[in-house]
């Protein structure tokens, strides 16, 4: 078993890193952006796949890739994960109808509500130690997840119903679908960035550049919030017009052991 994942602040990485040790020791997961992604694909017939919920859809990055190596996923089991900072209504399903298409059995889903990676909208904002719980009660899910896969074959079918589908498409999607139809071009770099070039260093889509002493975009974001997260000067904004806080997983780590 293998797990490939696509994590901005961290939150997916730390939950399929989290199942997959307990599930299997010695499992690894790979982000999706990595160039061994695909071979490592070819030679597990078992894997996780993890992202973020965005507006109750999979990131347009997720979608892509999934299409883009349709030839991969024929025969794959396949256990959709994906975090959420509030609602995900059929966040798991999304991606496990394309996989579908493509010939893959979907085996499970799992919703898992991590703190929210928007850190650019102060109304998702909340204290660092009601995060601290959600990351409490994120592990527990997980680890109560492990043990019913590991003690019975029971994976959880979170975002596969029906139902599940249409509070996902009225709860949000339908509103919000234009804004995974495609990748972004509304990152927004303010004259306060020192072209340090931690951001470019970080995006997954090698989506921004230093030019002329200042980071640039290239119309291609994915919207994963690193880039936010990391930058020094909180001179990126996405959502929003000013960052209010950088989320990183590193924050809300419920204890010690958890941050690696």
């Amino acid at each position: 078993m293998i797990g490939i994942y696509l994590s901005g602040t961290g939150n997916t990485k730390h939950c399929i890193t989290r199942l997959l040790e307990l599930i299997e020791p010695g499992a690894k997961a790979f982000p999706i952006e990595a160039e061994e992604t695909v071979a490592r694909i070819k030679e597990n017939d078992n894997i996780v796949l993890a992202y973020p919920t965005q507006f109750s859809n999979v990131p347009f990055m997720v979608r892509d890739f999934i299409n883009r190596n349709s030839e991969l996923w024929a025969g794959k089991k396949i256990f959709c994960m994906t975090t959420m900072g509030a609602f995900s209504g059929d966040g798991a399903g999304c991606s496990a109808r394309i996989l579908r298409k493509h010939g893959a059995e979907i085996i499970g889903g799992m919703h898992i509500r991590m703190p929210d990676a928007v850190c650019d909208n102060k109304m998702l904002k909340k204290s660092i130690e009601e995060n601290k719980r959600i990351v409490r009660e994120a592990d527990e899910k997980i680890e109560k997840t492990a043990r019913l896969i590991i003690e019975k074959g029971q994976f959880p079918q979170d975002g596969l119903s029906g139902f599940s589908r249409v509070v996902g498409l009225l709860g949000q999607r339908l509103w919000f679908y234009g804004k995974t139809t495609d990748y972004s071009d509304k990152l927004k770099i303010s004259d306060s960035c020192i072209a340090c070039g931690l951001c470019v260093k970080n995006c997954p889509m090698a989506n921004l550049s230093i030019a002329d002493g200042k980071a640039v975009s290239s119309g291609k974001c994915a919207m994963c919030y690193r880039c936010i997260s990391h930058c020094p000067e909180k001179s990126i904004t996405l959502l929003g017009k000013k960052v209010y806080e950088q989320c990183r997983y590193e924050r809300y780590a419920a204890d010690s052991k958890m941050i690696e």
